[in-house]
């Protein structure tokens, strides 16, 4: 099980329009050591977020005013390239980041959000134009519909696409070992017939 799943997400969107963000940037590697997964929310966008005596660096985009309960990034293109790191995005979620919107994601990325609980939304260059202009025009919240698959800011209202499978894991809080558990029961009794026809694999 993920954090609270949600079907509807209302929340403050920072727009990192940069393309090619890579994975060492979203998690240094010097995060990369500890045994468990303590403490990474510290590690996002470290080298970024923090000058060299530690200290949060005001330029930073999630280190301005109105930016603290950042939920949602809107990112630029082939967000989370570079290399395998499923930190990046347990520190995303450990932040507090719920979804990302974007025009594409590196694969692995990709496949780790999916396995965490992470929601990505890949939008048409010209949808993703006009989100990031509007959001940096009038700092304000977005809203994700899971239900209706659309994206509404203001009186902007974008649909998207999503995997079914995946939507419902996102609305339920379920990342891909709950989402099998989730068919526990049928698991089991699939099991149960199998040995009885075959009794000899008992």
């Amino acid at each position: 099980m993920t954090s609270k799943g949600f079907s509807r997400l209302t929340a403050t969107a920072a727009v990192m329009p940069a393309a090619n963000v890579d994975t060492d940037v979203i998690m240094p590697k010097q995060f990369l050591k500890g045994i468990d997964r303590a403490g990474l929310a510290r590690g996002l966008f470290h080298d970024l977020r923090f000058d060299s005596e530690g200290q949060p660096d005001p330029a930073f985009l999630l280190n301005r005013p109105g930016f603290e309960d950042c939920r949602i990034l809107v990112v630029g293109p082939n967000f989370g390239c570079g290399s395998s790191r499923e930190h990046a995005v347990w520190g995303m979620l450990q932040y507090g980041i719920r979804a990302i919107v974007g025009t594409s994601f590196a694969g692995i990325f990709a496949d780790n959000a999916a396995n965490n609980g992470l929601l990505l939304i890949s939008l048409d260059e010209e949808a993703h134009a006009r989100l990031a202009a509007h959001l940096a025009a009038r700092h304000t919240a977005l809203t994700i519909d899971l239900e209706a698959e659309t994206i509404m800011v203001d009186d902007l209202v974008l649909p998207f696409a999503i995997d079914p499978r995946r939507r419902r894991a996102i609305m339920l809080g379920l990342d891909r070992i709950g989402g099998t558990l989730a068919h526990a029961d049928a698991i089991r009794a699939f099991q149960t017939d199998y040995l009885a026809a075959a009794p000899w694999l008992a």
